[in-house]
């Protein structure tokens, strides 16, 4: 994770998510150009395991503005949130008289900015 700061605008980064990028962008869309309690309280209460990734990223850039920068996290809200695809874990399944089936396990990168109001 790298977080980064110009004119009151923190970026922060995770990469290589062991999910896939559809399935997170599915939990990404409700809380995009939320304020950080909104989008908090949103995650809290969705049923889904790519929540959880999201909000431990969320909460860390809410912590690194406060920590680094002395910015209240009742004042951050979602600027920019955005999911790209990364690369695939290819793998090997096992078949029949010796073959092989490729297997694809997708990862995906998050990328969050957040602003001040």
């Amino acid at each position: 994770m790298e977080t980064t700061i110009s004119n009151q605008k923190i970026k922060v980064l995770a990469r290589h998510i062991r999910m896939s990028s559809h399935k997170i962008r599915r939990v990404v869309n409700p809380i995009r150009g939320r304020s950080y309690e909104q989008a908090l309280m949103i995650l809290e209460f969705m049923p889904y395991r790519a929540c959880d990734p999201i909000l431990q990223l969320l909460s860390s850039a809410a912590a690194n503005a406060n920590n680094n920068f002395g910015i209240n996290k009742t004042d951050l809200f979602i600027k920019i949130i955005q999911v790209d695809g990364g690369p695939f874990l290819k793998r090997f399944r096992p078949r029949a008289q010796g073959h092989a089936y490729p297997i694809h396990k997708p990862t995906c990168h998050i990328t969050i900015v957040m602003g001040v109001k």
